[in-house]
């Protein structure tokens, strides 16, 4: 499995709704994402906004970015998401997710 770790940053004005909308994410939405692979998925996210998500995949970022991009249910998503995010100069929130290099992991 490939451990990922990727920021992205949530308005100051839209933190409380953010994280309300994601105590009811759709069904087909999470069915999604276990189907294209993502596996032990958390955000996590700072009062300031910065948001840190963790997933694990059998394949890389890029190709589990790719397998939600052909989910139709992912499209619906992103754009619910997108008015969340800071300095997305009309891309999706996945497209401009960035990847944080893993340096250190205890096991």
């Amino acid at each position: 499995m490939k451990r990922v770790g990727f920021v992205l940053k949530v308005r100051r004005d839209k933190i409380e709704e953010y994280k309300e909308r994601h105590t009811q994410v759709w069904p087909e939405m999470l069915n999604a994402l276990r189907r294209t692979g993502w596996r032990n998925y958390s955000l996590f996210l700072r009062p300031d906004g910065l948001l840190f998500g963790y997933f694990e995949t059998p394949k890389d970022f890029q190709a589990a970015l790719a397998g939600m991009a052909r989910e139709e249910v992912n499209a619906r998503w992103q754009a619910l998401m997108s008015p969340y995010f800071e300095a997305l100069e009309g891309s999706r929130p996945d497209e401009v997710m960035q990847e944080l290099e893993e340096v250190f992991h205890l096991d």
